[in-house]
């Protein structure tokens, strides 16, 4: 009988003992990690959450590996991260805009390339699906123009004053900069530019918004997930993981395009599965 394994993050906030100052105070990030363990829940999953101060870079790591050691051929992870995207310089030239993407856990970054790495732990068969409700980049500029396009679509369960789910640049230049004898080691490690194809897993991963755009926070959810939710309507969704992303974009407005792509092991069953199916 396959098994299944939710780990689902939330940050309102971070360390400002680690981030220069900065707390990236949020709305609704630990109410989407909450209603993602509920989904979990509701199909049998064995869930874990970790709010804000819980997520940290060792308790999502361990999070991680545990799961990966658990899981065999056939059984299911879920990972579900809200909160800030953040950047770090790319070090192994990996990355073509030569910065690399990061999670904002409370007491740290987590360098995307940290996170294949993870995921290459899990066996060959293992199904593992990854939502990530956060932005990846992002300047002043860009955020005032979203701001002012959020507010003209009038998109539902956003607040009035919008709020996006990113590391401003000066507060990721000081980060990095106050951190360096921590994240250097990370980014220069040659390894991980290979950490993407080490991945034997079948993973599924579906983002709040494309590279270049930014995600929204809500006052109950973010837009993303919001929106993730309403498209699921307590089970009811019965197609397959790409109609499911495609059913979230056609709610989003123009400039919040949830991605969708595949690492590891391609499997065309487990796209075709109706989404979270143990």
């Amino acid at each position: 009988m396959p098994k299944g394994i939710a780990l689902t993050t939330g940050l309102n906030a971070v360390s400002p003992a680690h981030y220069g100052g900065w707390s990236g105070e949020l709305n609704a990030c630990e109410a989407d990690a909450k209603d993602m363990a509920e989904i979990a829940r509701s199909k049998d999953y064995e869930v874990k959450t970790l709010l804000t101060k819980e997520a940290t870079r060792k308790n999502v790591i361990d999070g991680i590996i545990k799961a990966a050691g658990t899981l065999t051929s056939g059984d299911i992870f879920m990972l579900s991260y809200s909160g800030h995207g953040g950047q770090l310089p790319d070090m192994n030239s990996d990355e073509d805009d030569a910065q690399d993407e990061t999670w904002c856990l409370y007491d740290g970054e987590m360098v995307d390339d940290e996170l294949y790495t993870l995921l290459g732990k899990f066996a060959k068969g293992v199904r593992v699906l990854v939502f990530s409700d956060s932005c990846h980049s992002g300047t002043v500029t860009k955020q005032a123009y979203y701001q002012s396009a959020m507010r003209a679509v009038g998109a539902k369960g956003i607040a009035p004053e919008v709020r996006y789910r990113f590391m401003p640049m000066e507060v990721a230049v000081r980060t990095y900069r106050d951190n360096k004898k921590f994240y250097d080691p990370i980014l220069k490690d040659a390894k991980l530019k290979e950490s993407r194809d080490a991945v034997n897993a079948s993973v599924i991963l579906i983002s709040g918004c494309q590279d270049n755009q930014l995600s929204a926070d809500g006052a109950f959810n973010g837009l993303f997930t919001a929106n993730l939710l309403q498209v699921w309507n307590e089970g009811k969704f019965r197609k397959g993981y790409r109609a499911f992303r495609r059913a979230i974009v056609n709610r989003m407005p123009p400039d919040q395009t949830p991605n969708y792509f595949r690492v590891g092991e391609t499997s065309r069953a487990f796209e075709r599965q109706r989404p979270f199916t143990i």
